[in-house]
């Protein structure tokens, strides 16, 4: 016992050497300040992930089981306390075990994308915004055939987090047949916009602001208006189809390009979200030159 309390006696004082080492120069405190920062975030990022997975369950049991072994050595329940003890001195090959489908697939994804992205470090933005370029173009086509109303308005610089919160959130990946499905008929989404917000569907049965404009054609309807609003007060771009002639149209700068083609339709929306570079920000109340 006399040698286990040295020996814990001669750990606390290296450990305070080195914290007293670290924190005698500001050079020290910055790299330890950098690699705590980094430790963090790496530990956020890995639960982060975990949660969406079935390993959280798991990582529960095992904080439960750290919990009553803290409690059992405070009540000094010492049966309790020798049994868990003893169990959590396996407890790394325990978890590589329990783990071990997660691990190889975090060591799998090391240098990929998948990984940059776990780093928040995303390089194919462009090439993600083109995929979802063609996933529109199809639903839309697909609405246009089967002649069922859609709006869908896609943010770009400016930000409409006013409009986003008006609808029912979704945070959800791009597909054709989400977006289709939305826009079914007498489904709960189907009225209203879908906004598509950091290449994803931010919220669907949106509010969006009618344009008033007077020399808008009077066989337009409420979505047409709606389109021509949204891209009159901001730079957003709006795809809306017809119920009625099932055509496409699209608008940008409170202008509206009636009855384009799918492959029109990529063509707009890949060089305005993906060619071209962003211009300057103009905020939302603020009017457009002429």
């Amino acid at each position: 016992m006399q040698n286990f309390n040295l020996l814990e006696s001669i750990k606390t004082t290296k450990i305070m050497e080195s914290m007293e080492n670290l924190f005698s120069t500001p050079f020290g405190i910055i790299t330890t300040i950098l690699d705590l920062a980094i430790v963090c975030f790496l530990i956020y990022k890995t639960f982060k992930i975990l949660k969406e997975t079935r390993a959280w369950q798991l990582i529960k049991g095992i904080l439960t089981l750290l919990l009553v072994t803290f409690v059992s050595e405070l009540v000094n329940f010492k049966i309790l306390n020798y049994i868990l003890t003893s169990v959590m001195s396996y407890g790394v090959i325990m978890i590589i075990i329990i783990f071990q489908p997660e691990l190889r697939r975090a060591l799998e994804q090391l240098g990929t994308n998948k990984f940059k992205r776990f780093l928040g470090i995303d390089e194919d933005i462009k090439i993600k915004t083109k995929e979802n370029v063609y996933k529109i173009a199809i639903a839309a086509t697909e609405l246009s055939k089967a002649r069922k109303g859609a709006l869908i308005v896609i943010e770009r610089e400016i930000k409409i987090k006013d409009i986003i919160s008006t609808g029912i959130a979704m945070n959800s990946e791009i597909s054709p047949q989400l977006l289709v499905n939305i826009f079914e008929p007498k489904t709960p989404l189907h009225d209203g916009a879908v906004v598509i917000s950091e290449n994803k569907i931010a919220a669907a049965a949106c509010m969006l602001p009618l344009s008033d404009d007077k020399d808008i054609a009077r066989e337009l309807g409420t979505r047409h208006r709606a389109a021509i609003g949204i891209s009159n007060e901001s730079d957003a771009l709006a795809v809306v189809v017809s119920e009625e002639t099932g055509k496409i149209s699209i608008a940008k700068d409170g202008t509206l390009i009636a009855d384009v083609r799918e492959d029109v339709l990529k063509k707009i929306l890949i060089k305005n979200l993906v060619i071209e570079n962003p211009v300057q920000p103009r905020k939302k109340d603020e009017p457009k030159k002429d």
